[in-house]
């Protein structure tokens, strides 16, 4: 049974396909102060967040493992992962499960300490919990190149890979006709004299 249903969907911003899921999942895990590799799912085909109550789901089209190396951990995330976020918080997590020994044990809650002490705390429902750094579990945002700068002339923009450029860009405007009484001297007459 899907945890997603119609009604939830009316009131959320959803995502489809695989770039724009895989982009604003990692934006909404940084936006409430969660590493940004938490949820590393792979061919994602829709993503949804309520931000009313913070309900988030992610589609994936089949269950996929992915291994953190850094602390050792396999984890499992089914083709529908639901959870509540909240500053430095994932509740009522589901879809997703580690790897203890020969057993797979499901994930409830994440929590990131705040104030921050870098470290990241996984529980289970039966109340376990295991703690780790959280840079095991950020990973590097690549960097987009710069966005050719534009030249402007005379109110055209032309392509550059140089830096910003303004050539002739200001704009004159004729000044309002100005009455000026009889015998009254001028503004060009007082700095003439």
């Amino acid at each position: 049974m899907p945890l997603v249903t119609e009604e939830i969907k009316a009131n959320a911003e959803v995502y489809y396909g695989d770039e724009i899921c895989q982009e604003r999942s990692k934006f909404l895990l940084k936006e409430v102060g969660l590493p940004n590799g938490l949820l590393p799912l792979k061919d994602m085909v829709e993503c949804g967040y309520v931000k009313e109550t913070g309900f988030v789901w992610l589609k994936q089209k089949k269950k996929t493992e992915h291994k953190f190396d850094t602390v050792g951990k396999l984890v499992s995330y089914a083709t529908e992962v639901t959870a509540y976020v909240e500053p430095n918080k994932i509740k009522k997590l589901t879809g997703v499960k580690t790897r203890e020994l020969l057993l797979w044990i499901t994930l409830s809650d994440i929590t990131v300490d705040d104030p921050p002490t870098g470290k990241i705390t996984f529980k289970t429902p039966a109340g376990l919990s295991m703690t780790f750094p959280v840079s095991a579990f950020q990973v590097a945002e690549p960097q987009l190149p710069p966005a050719p700068a534009k030249e402007v002339v005379k109110g055209e923009a032309k392509e550059d890979n140089g830096p910003v450029k303004v050539v002739a860009a200001a704009t004159v405007t004729a000044a309002p006709p100005t009455t000026v009484a009889p015998g009254a001297a001028t503004a060009q007459e007082v700095k003439e004299a």
